[in-house]
């Protein structure tokens, strides 16, 4: 069985990320067609499908399609993502923050809450920061129940698509040189800088981004109860965010027991050894499908039911495109029956 697959905004560095892991993970599909905007529409794009002709979107081109990925802003997909499921048949799933909040909508990480989206043809992507988060902390809440969740991040300049990645690029070269940088995908210049600015300023005093984490984890895990705090921040490093994140649990937690249950959790590697200087990183994360986790020890705040790591995953994967790939796959399943679908590359 193979299906129509689309990408939207397929000329972006999330589009492009989305066409990879498809063919790394042997997504079974016939046919695939990558969607943009007049600009691109035209342009040849080198692929590992080989080279592919960017179409313009429409909504009827779309609806052509068994699954449409949408890496494209929240605006957009607020126009046309619910036109094309008005179809009764054609899977949307949106990697934009447009739709994640509404409570019909099934907001999404498939190892956490593939269920929530069972019947529907609309699912939400969650923020790259959320779900790189979600994947050391569902494990952990399922064995000793998150009472408090306090994450800060560093994220990458990739997070501002590769408009951010560039303006990072051309910022360090023209630093070195003497020269003025010039900030316009960033709130300031980014290079040999830290910016605790990411999103708009909320009422409350926090960032958007940093209350996107609130909202979504509480609605990936079901549960209000769990009290989280976000403080993000932009780092000059170009792929993958780290998060250093203290819990408080509901039942005592050790290093070890944590161990454990990280160890046997998918999507997670463990990498924790400080003796041997070896710990989660940006450069080791970046390219790689599960996030790392490490650092772990005993918090000094919430003792015997707390716990400290540090988390690195590369969000254009984790947090963006494998995620998406992973929702249709687990749309798949349910297509199938129930019957698991082995696609791992």
């Amino acid at each position: 069985m193979t299906f129509v697959v689309g990408v939207v905004g397929a000329t972006g560095a999330v589009g492009e990320e989305m066409v990879k892991v498809l063919h790394d993970r042997k997504f079974p599909l016939s046919k695939l067609h990558l969607f943009a905007s007049e600009r691109s529409a035209g342009k040849k794009l080198a692929t590992p499908f080989g080279e592919k002709e960017v179409e313009l979107f429409s909504v009827q081109a779309a609806q052509q399609c068994d699954f449409v990925l949408m890496a494209v802003s929240g605006d957009f997909s607020k126009e046309f993502s619910q036109k094309i499921v008005a179809d009764g048949k054609t899977v949307v799933i949106d990697n934009s923050s447009a739709f994640r909040y509404h409570d019909e909508i099934p907001l999404v990480v498939p190892e956490v809450n593939a269920s929530a989206m069972k019947g529907k043809l609309l699912i939400a992507n969650p923020n790259c920061t959320t779900a790189i988060a979600a994947m050391a902390l569902w494990p952990l809440h399922q064995k000793f129940t998150l009472r408090k969740v306090i994450i800060s991040t560093y994220q990458a300049a990739s997070g501002a698509g590769a408009a951010g990645m560039a303006e990072l690029l051309v910022g360090t070269k023209r630093h070195l040189n003497g020269e003025a940088v010039i900030a316009q995908v960033f709130a300031h210049p980014l290079p040999f800088n830290v910016i605790p600015h990411i999103d708009a300023f909320q009422a409350n005093g926090y960032t958007k981004e940093e209350m996107k984490v609130v909202w979504e984890t509480q609605k990936i895990f079901g549960s209000k109860d769990i009290a989280c705090s976000c403080t993000a921040v932009r780092v000059p490093t170009l792929r993958s965010h780290s998060e250093a994140i203290t819990i408080e649990t509901k039942d005592p937690i050790t290093v070890e027991a944590a161990l454990d249950v990280l160890r046997l959790a998918p999507g997670v590697d463990v990498v924790d050894d400080p003796a041997a200087k070896v710990y989660p990183m940006p450069l080791n994360a970046a390219n790689k499908h599960n996030v790392e986790v490490g650092r772990l020890r005993t918090s000094l705040v919430f003792g015997s039911n707390g716990l400290d790591l540090f988390v690195c995953g590369d969000q254009l994967l984790r947090g963006a495109a494998l995620n998406a790939v992973l929702i249709a796959e687990a749309k798949l399943e349910e297509r199938c029956g129930g019957v698991k679908m082995n696609l791992d590359a």
